[in-house]
């Protein structure tokens, strides 16, 4: 028997802090504010994986398309200039807690027509060696856990302006080897999943009497099947996400451009219920015993709220405790003739939600068809396992789009 059932468990347990936080309510009352997080199975896929978004404050949904666009909105992909581009991405992770653990990504595309872009791409995330014991701390063997996706996206574009998009992952998370875990023989988790999204952009709009450029973009990813890891285990929910963005890119002049970017993010999975003393009756709450669909509507109205200091349900709580489950990143970038970009930016998530905040810094330099970006994360809140993040991507644009494809990007 192991000391815990899966190996990202250990190290989500370890992180936890305190189950309760106070702060003051509108009447200078103070107040329980749960510390109630969100998880789910596969978390890797919500972590943004290429280094310029990753500079944004993880922004990307409306940022201009490009080879990591599979990731982050498939609509994106039918207003692509290049008639082909790769993209690789590299982050170590983790690394104030753990040395091996890393987060490697290959994207790419291809365009079919002026109307039809189809793209693929492989996610491959390393925990790093992990030793089993048993109960009395006796090592019962090592394993290296890992998961992986595979995407195949096509964007489709409806307009000059608008496109939509969907991606079919198939996700595998083998996180013990097939080691028994509590009695039970324990296997790879594996799930189907989707992306539905939609992109607009327009670049007829002037912001100061300069030319300027407005993208929205909206994906709901991992719309798919839970997951298990042993045939006796309950199913988990993988992370289905909806996102929802902007962003605005303002021409000063032929050498000089700067992108504004804005993304809110919210779980579409539910919120875990706040239960009596014993564990059986929850008091507050929803069941988040339910299928994929009704998990993504009850997402919306079960968060289970704060209480006072008498233990009774603060009014408006519920609601308030439902704006705290969307995450806010937004950043600037800024090119100098196409050839050098600079960006920074910020990311908010609530502390009872997780408390991941921190600022982001990067760079870009493209020569020819080669792209390098870079990318650094500086955490606003102590002891954060994710300060100092480094992320590493490379792009080859592999010919620009002829034809009537380009015909559409030139309007």
């Amino acid at each position: 028997m192991l000391k815990a059932r899966f190996p990202f468990v250990a190290l989500l347990v370890a992180l936890a802090p305190a189950c309760f936080a106070q702060q003051l309510n509108q009447n200078g009352k103070a107040q329980q504010v749960q510390l109630n997080t969100i998880t789910t199975a596969v978390p890797f896929l919500q972590i943004t994986p290429d280094s310029r978004a990753g500079a944004l404050g993880d922004a990307n949904v409306a940022l201009s398309p490009d080879a990591n666009s599979p990731y982050s909105n498939a609509a994106k992909l039918a207003f692509v200039e290049e008639d082909m581009e790769v993209s690789l991405s590299y982050s170590p992770w983790l690394r104030a807690l753990v040395n091996d653990m890393s987060l490697a990504y290959v994207s790419g595309y291809k365009r079919l027509s002026k109307l039809q872009t189809v793209g693929v791409s492989l996610r491959y995330f390393t925990l790093g060696n992990i030793t089993f014991t048993d109960e009395v701390g006796t090592a019962v063997r090592d394993f290296k856990p890992n998961e992986f996706s595979i995407d195949g996206s096509f964007g489709q574009k409806f307009s000059d302006k608008l496109s939509g998009g969907i991606a079919i992952r198939f996700v595998n998370s083998n996180l013990t080897g097939g080691t028994n875990v509590g009695g039970a023989e324990s296997r790879p988790g594996r799930s189907l999943a989707a992306d539905i999204s939609v992109f607009y952009t327009n670049d007829k709009i002037k912001i100061g009497g300069k030319k300027s450029r407005l993208n929205l973009g909206a994906n709901i990813s991992n719309i798919g099947n839970k997951m298990r890891y042993t045939n006796s285990d309950k199913r988990d929910f993988i992370p289905t996400n909806l996102r929802l963005g902007t962003a605005i890119t303002a021409n000063f002049d032929d050498y000089n451009q700067l992108t504004w970017a804005l993304d809110f993010n919210k779980l579409l999975v539910p919120t875990p219920p706040r239960y009596s003393p014993d564990g059986e009756t929850i008091v507050a709450g929803m069941n988040p015993d339910v299928g994929t669909a009704g998990g993504i509507i009850q997402s919306f109205y079960d968060a289970p709220g704060d209480v006072d200091n008498e233990g009774n349900l603060v009014a408006g709580s519920v609601l308030r405790e439902e704006l705290r489950e969307i995450n806010i990143g937004s950043g600037f970038e800024y090119w100098y003739d196409q050839q050098f970009a600079f960006r920074t930016g910020y990311f908010f998530e609530h502390f009872s939600k997780g408390n991941r905040q921190f600022i982001t810094l990067g760079a870009g330099l493209r020569y020819q068809v080669m792209t390098i970006d870079i990318s650094y994360l500086i955490s606003t809140t102590q002891q954060n396992p994710l300060a100092n993040t480094l992320r590493f991507s490379l792009k080859f644009a592999l010919g620009k789009a002829s034809g009537d494809a380009a015909e559409g990007e030139a309007k």
